[in-house]
């Protein structure tokens, strides 16, 4: 079962997003907070929103977290996909799929053109399912990233 996340839900969301930090080599860059999370997905202004994956008996089996992007190509918004995660004894029983299904769904339903996510490069099992599910990659492009000194160094 899928279905839109709830306030409640954030300290799940908060330890599923360090359970994929940690997955990803990457807990040390991990540092969101519960309260950031809530305010991201249900402040007065929310940036972000997240579905979650339950299995029969009402088990949190993991959880897509999503914001807008908008294509000047296409004149049209689309989802950006931020994390996409499913705890390592739920996977191959169709959460993640499910996930991204209610994400297309909600693409075509709203008139957006595109679902894009990123993934590492090493990480040939979850290639391997996006490519199952007719995703392609964009070879020709390099995500850039500023932050930390970098970030506040530009922008002073």
């Amino acid at each position: 079962m899928i279905r839109t996340a709830a306030p409640a839900d954030v300290p799940v969301i908060h330890e599923m997003v360090r359970e994929l930090a940690e997955y990803e080599k990457a807990l040390h860059e991990a540092n969101a907070t519960e309260e950031q999370l809530r305010e991201a997905l249900f402040g007065e202004r929310p940036a972000a929103f997240a579905h979650i994956a339950e299995t029969e008996d009402g088990e949190v089996a993991g959880f897509a977290l999503w914001f807008l992007n908008f294509s000047t190509w296409r004149g049209v918004h689309g989802i950006y996909l931020e994390d996409l995660y499913v705890r390592p004894g739920l996977r191959g029983g169709g959460h993640g799929k499910a996930l991204l299904t209610e994400l297309a769904r909600i693409c075509v339903e709203r008139g957006y053109e595109r679902l894009e996510w990123s993934v590492l490069n090493w990480n040939t099992p979850s290639i391997d399912f996006y490519r199952s599910l007719g995703a392609r990659p964009q070879d020709e492009w390099t995500v850039y990233r500023l932050t930390d000194g970098a970030l506040k160094s530009l922008g002073a």
